[in-house]
């Protein structure tokens, strides 16, 4: 197929061009393999799910460990029941505390607890050197990494903007760290 056909073909709505399936495909093989690694390390190395991890991080990331339900789904791209959910079974295990909040009834609110800062600032290294041996040793140089980053973040701003989910509220400062300092 010639560039010109690949130019007509991805401009027909629902269409992608070669190129372009040929990296969606890939994102795709790599979002699914990456979910399974990191998840089976979770579980294997600190007995929790790649969800509970989700949850406890970005609890951690606020200065008063506490969010709304609502709050922390936006934060982590879920449904709010599926926040509610994950939520209800983390405070069954002591993780969270989960209750009305007093400024506004309505609202329900998460904290962390102190089994799950502990249990976040154990899981933290193994996982992020998990992280470094599957996703950051696939890239060469500091200019990759640059180019990288960049455009994940176009893509993020853009699913927000376009996206079914709400988009989080602002973001916390990026040099917030998950677990130990």
């Amino acid at each position: 197929m010639s560039t010109h056909d690949d130019a007509h073909r991805s401009s027909i709505p629902g269409r992608l061009s070669s190129e372009q399936l040929r990296v969606w495909l890939t994102y795709m093989r790599v979002r699914l393999r990456l979910s399974y690694e990191m998840g089976r390390q979770l579980q294997a190395d600190s007995g929790i799910t790649l969800a509970d991890y989700d949850v406890l991080a970005a609890l951690y990331s606020r200065d008063d460990r506490t969010m709304a339900v609502s709050q922390l789904a936006q934060h982590v791209g879920w449904e709010r029941s599926r926040a509610s959910h994950q939520v209800d079974r983390m405070a069954r295990r002591g993780l969270v505390e989960r209750r009305r909040s007093e400024i506004d009834r309505r609202v329900t609110e998460v904290t962390l607890l102190e089994e799950g800062v502990t249990l976040l600032r154990a899981a933290t290294p193994l996982h992020f050197a998990l992280v470094q041996r599957v996703f950051f040793a696939g890239i060469a140089t500091g200019e990759e990494l640059d180019r990288f980053g960049s455009t994940l973040e176009s893509i993020y701003r853009t699913l927000c903007d376009e996206g079914s989910i709400p988009p989080p509220p602002a973001e916390q400062p990026e040099d917030r760290r998950v677990g130990p300092s």
